[in-house]
């Protein structure tokens, strides 16, 4: 399934069921009839956030069903990532499978160094020229401003404190970066581990707060797109 397809399964699941059924045993049922019990332990997962192991953390991660194939990203999201990519460094936090990067290798030539991270990197595909780094997102393995785009999607939702993330990322990005996460709103039961909601784009300034004067937030297909530039002294 792609993301294109599960934005629109969203809309009918997160904006035409009401809260009230939302949040019901009766939706939990027929989720489970599609998910199974995984339903059911999403919503505990977040219940025990703040009390959560990083065992357990990584637990649930290993034996999440994976969704969409090779990325989370949707194709008007990649062409206005790539599109958005200033310098020849670039590096991809949450990078998954690679998908991203070997989009950006591909279509923008100019850069000259591929690097992603992420906390288990065997799902990546290793393709030549990219590097490849197992790390957290809140403490990065990389010095002040070492690459020129940060870029960073569907992964901020997913960490307990996001914003010791975004300060990462800003401090690795000698000019830009770029942050994807879903816009959706936060229900008892959902479909997808998630710590963090944001139903609305300015729901996600507050997120990154203090905005720097050079930026971008908008809305592509349900998922909102954020870019910053950096300060010039960095």
């Amino acid at each position: 399934m792609n993301r294109e397809t599960t934005n629109r399964l969203r809309f009918v699941i997160e904006d035409i069921i009401p809260p009230i059924l939302r949040d019901s045993a009766l939706f939990r049922w027929a989720a489970q009839l599609a998910w199974g019990n995984h339903i059911t332990h999403l919503a505990t997962f977040r219940e025990r956030a703040p009390f959560l192991s990083p065992d357990e953390y990584a637990e649930l991660y290993r034996n999440h069903p994976r969704v969409h194939e090779g990325t989370d990203n949707s194709a008007a999201c990649i062409e206005r990532i790539s599109e958005s990519v200033l310098g020849t460094s670039v590096c991809d936090i949450g990078c998954g499978t690679g998908a991203l990067l070997s989009h950006i290798r591909l279509v923008r030539p100019d850069v000259t160094q591929l690097t992603g991270v992420d906390f288990v990197i065997d799902d990546a595909s290793k393709l030549d020229g990219i590097e490849y780094v197992a790390a957290k997102v809140e403490s990065l393995p990389f010095g002040d401003g070492e690459f020129d785009t940060v870029i960073c999607t569907h992964v901020i939702e997913h960490i307990l404190d996001y914003r010791q993330a975004i300060a990462e990322l800003r401090r690795i990005s000698r000019r830009r970066v770029i942050i994807v996460v879903p816009r959706e709103r936060e229900y008892k039961y959902t479909f997808n581990p998630h710590f963090n909601f944001f139903p609305y784009t300015h729901s996600f300034l507050r997120a990154v707060h203090p905005v720097p004067e050079i930026y971008a937030c908008e809305d592509i297909g349900r998922d909102i797109f954020y870019r910053e530039d950096r300060p010039v002294d960095i």
